[in-house]
């Protein structure tokens, strides 16, 4: 039950950060490895980049990728979330008094999050690459002309074989496993702290809520660059396709600040910040709610 509650967390919280998630990648593959004077600008922000989208491609192309984004959402958190709250259950994260010890928190969300990016790293290939395909007036990256979430997997599986859904594997690893140890170890501290000095001790709701918008913050800093070379690296697909711009997460953070400078490494980090805290606030207080239904119905 604790992997169903974190999946259902995820799922739901997509619904409503899609669009947002929808520019960040749009944005994290403008001008992909030109200087920044060297590349046309489509997207000019957060705002822009809404109306742009919404202008060229329609209102509906903000959703796009949504069916994939959810099992992503649901397949992730379903692990991350799920086996982080058997550690928080089972005290797991706690010193011997009773108090939240930071190394032992930072361990178990590393350790979920780093299992939950092996789980959801195929559903992401197809979100990404959903999301990226647009008009030609407004396309950057490379484009794949998918009709949708099932058409996706067939052609990616056609085209590339298994290894095509696990493409930027390491990065997505490596990007839940820093990610994940930041939110969940945050937002356990954060709600310690709160409660310790009288802050929302009798409404789990808004201590929830205070707590992950801490939270959301440390994580959009911690993993940006490795934000931006997860997409480009679900982006680049098969050699075939042309020259492969990257081998491998260190091969492509390397690149993108030696060409495109430090700025190129927090592409997409206001909208990317704009989804995380929402969806962090969503999918926690949600999964957060839960768990208290669950447990108020067990004592019951």
């Amino acid at each position: 039950m604790d992997f169903v509650i974190g999946g259902l967390a995820g799922a739901g919280a997509t619904v409503f950060t899609n669009p947002l998630d929808v520019v960040k990648t749009r944005l994290q593959l403008q001008g992909e490895l030109r200087a920044r004077s060297k590349h046309t600008v489509q997207y000019r922000g957060i705002f822009n980049g809404l109306y742009v989208i919404a202008k060229n491609d329609g209102l509906l192309a903000l959703q796009k990728g949504l069916v994939p984004a959810m099992f992503f959402g649901f397949a992730m958190n379903s692990v991350r979330l799920g086996l982080y709250h058997i550690a928080e259950t089972n005290k797991w994260i706690m010193h011997k008094e009773g108090n939240i010890s930071m190394p032992k928190a930072a361990f178990w969300g590393s350790v979920s999050g780093y299992l939950s990016g092996i789980a959801a790293t195929p559903l992401s290939v197809v979100k990404t690459r959903l999301q990226s395909a647009s008009h030609p007036s407004i396309a950057v990256g490379r484009q794949y002309r998918y009709t949708g979430m099932k058409h996706a997997v067939v052609s990616i599986y056609n085209k590339e074989g298994m290894k095509g859904f696990f493409a930027g594997l390491n990065a997505t690893c490596t990007r839940l496993f820093i990610g994940s140890a930041a939110q969940l170890t945050t937002f356990s501290t954060s709600k310690e702290f709160l409660l310790n000095n009288g802050i929302c001790v009798n409404t789990p709701l808004g201590l929830a809520f205070l707590a992950s918008l801490l939270s959301a913050v440390v994580v959009s800093l911690a993993i940006c660059p490795l934000d931006v070379a997860t997409v480009r690296l679900y982006n680049q697909g098969p050699a075939k396709r042309g020259v492969v711009l990257y081998n491998g997460l260190f091969d492509c953070v390397a690149k993108i600040y030696r060409i495109e400078g430090l700025h190129g490494l927090y592409k997409g980090l206001g909208p990317l910040y704009l989804r995380l805290a929402p969806h962090t606030t969503l999918s926690l207080v949600i999964w957060d709610m839960l768990n208290n239904i669950l447990l108020h119905n067990k004592n019951s």
